[in-house]
This record gives structure tokens, sequence and C-alpha cells, in this order.
């Protein structure tokens, strides 16, 4: 008897970082087990879009959504699937691919795709920052103020972002926060307050070297002022997963913590800015979503270095087509 083919819904931000989308279609027609997946392939066309589409695919009783895209893409996915038994697979093609690299998914298009076919299943924990949900990390202070000139930046990928970190990190201030957990309170005059359910901000940039999306708990990294001569010793040590080792990071882990600001700021989530006002309660749900992960991971050297020479090539190649843009018009 011939076994029926599970229907996949796949999601394409045909915008997000900077590489061509082109072959997309055929790279998932030449990876995917065709003997064992049916393919409905949809394109985001607006903000907001891919949760429409993931949440109709929850509602017909699909078993997994693949989205390709950055993290903003996945977060929009991602939240439609929670508390569902419809399962989330990530192609990774943004700019910083956070949860991706976290869950050791391949940076290889092909090689995530491949391994779809494994539905190998684990559960993760997600994040709820007053009513919005995030799986990767969420923050208040000099990385969100980043992500919202990130966000009215024209160009994107990891080239971008650095820029705008390096040029706003010479106008920035520190500010106060008041942090209330289940460990008492704290006033930090902080750099930036990180919450990582998962370890990394994106492109291998360790903020919470040794957080779990399944302990129940997030890492909570405070990143006190300092000055600019320490600068090169936090880089490095953010790079090597050494960065709780540096004098002006306090870290501790909760199952829920409460921000209080003078004033509202800018608080990132998944690396999108938002206002969430001027008191912000983050709280853990354990084991929430279910994603598909490589069956047995593979540890390349290689791929996030050539990963991040790509990238410096389409951010070239992006900003030539502008210059030729400008003067054609």
């Amino acid at each position: 008897m011939k076994k029926n083919k599970e229907k996949v819904v796949i999601i394409i931000n045909p915008i997000s970082g900077v590489r061509p989308k082109y072959n997309i279609p055929s790279l998932i027609y030449e990876n995917i087990d065709l003997s064992k997946f049916s393919i409905q392939i949809e394109y985001t066309e607006y903000s907001g879009h891919a949760t429409e589409i993931a949440s109709e695919a929850v509602s017909n009783g699909i078993k997994y959504v693949i989205v390709i895209g950055g993290d903003g893409t996945i977060n929009e996915t991602a939240k439609a699937l929670v508390q569902t038994d419809t399962a989330l697979g990530i192609v990774p093609l943004g700019s910083g691919n956070g949860l991706a690299r976290h869950l050791q998914i391949s940076l290889d298009t092909s090689k995530a795709l491949r391994a779809i076919n494994d539905e190998h299943i684990v559960y993760i924990d997600y994040c709820m920052a007053n009513d919005h949900i995030f799986f990767c990390t969420a923050g208040i202070g000099f990385d969100a103020w980043v992500s919202q000139k990130f966000s009215e930046d024209k160009h994107r990928g990891g080239f971008t972002y650095l820029k705008n970190a390096l040029t706003e990190y010479v106008k920035y201030k520190p500010r106060y926060y008041k942090l209330v957990s289940s460990q008492g309170y704290n006033i930090e005059k902080a750099f930036l307050v990180a919450i990582g359910n998962a370890s990394q901000y994106g492109n291998n940039a360790y903020i919470a070297p040794e957080a779990s999306m399944q302990d129940g708990l997030m890492d909570i990294t405070i990143l006190e002022p300092f000055n600019v001569l320490e600068v090169p010793q936090l880089a490095i040590q953010l790079f090597t997963k050494q960065i709780n080792k540096n004098k002006h990071i306090n870290m501790f882990r909760d199952k829920s913590v409460k921000i209080i600001t003078e004033k509202e700021e800018v608080m990132h989530i998944d690396g999108e800015p938002f206002r969430l006002g001027n008191e912000i309660t983050i709280k853990t749900i354990p084991k929430g979503l279910k994603v598909i992960t490589p069956k047995n991971p593979s540890r390349s050297i290689i791929e996030p270095i050539q990963y991040a020479i790509e990238e410096i090539h389409y951010n070239l190649l992006n900003d030539i087509k502008g210059v030729f843009n400008l003067n054609a018009r």
C-alpha cells in the first residue's frame, strides 16, 4: 500500500539578508525527499505575512512548516507554531542566523534542506517580553539601539550591522535599569541588558555562552560601562564564548525578570526593534515549540568563515548596484 506524502509548507522571505533567492525553489526540489513530502512554497509579501501563512498551515493540520529567511522571519513563523503539533524547520538566510547557529543547523542551504528529511524533532523553550514572543535573544540598551538603526538602513547583512554598531558606539550613553527577579532586585548602570534563551545574537557573537534552550531558564547578561581601550578584549571574548569572564559582565539565570526604565526605550526582540513601555516583564515558557534539527550535526570551522566572506561579497555587489541605480536616475 502506497504511503501518503506528508505535506510541507515552505515560507521564503525574498528580501531577508543579502543573498539572491532565485535558485531557492530548485534547491528545495533537489534536496527535499519528494518520495516522503509534497511541497507548497509561499513567499512573504509584507511584515507579519509569515505568521498568517504559518497560522493557516496549523489550521490545516500541516506537520511541518519550513522557513527560509533570517531571525525576524523565523520569529514571525515560529510564534504561530508555539503550543501546536506543527514543527518548525529552519533554513538560515539572514544577517545573523542566531537561532540556526545555536541549534547547529547548517548555513549551507542544501545541507539545511536535506536535514529536514530526517524529521529529527526537539522541543525548545521560548520567551515572552510583555506580549511579544521571542526564541533567541532580546535586549535593551546599546544592542537594541543598534537594531533600531539597522532596521532603518537600506542595506542588510552582517557587514551593515557592524557598520551601524561602530557608528553608534561613539554616541551611545549607558542608562540605569532596575531589574526585578525571584532573586530580588538591583539597579544597574548598564551599556546593555541582554536576555538569552539561545546563546548568541548571531554571527557567532555569544552574549550568553552557557544558555540552553531546554532548561526552562533565561540567561540575563548585564554589561556595565567600560572604556574604549577595553573594546578589543570584549570583542574577542564575545566571539570566543568567553564574555562571561569579563570583569564588566554580571550574569544570572531565572524563569522571569522585570526590567524597569526611567522612560520608554527601544527593546530588540530577535533583532527587531519594539517599544514596549518602561516596564517589561520577560518570562520563559518551557518546551513550547517543536523544531526540526540535524540528526547528526557537524561542526564545521570553514562554513561560518565561508558564509562571512560571501556576505561581504554580496554586500559589495549590492552597493555597486545601488551606485549604478543612483547614476541612472
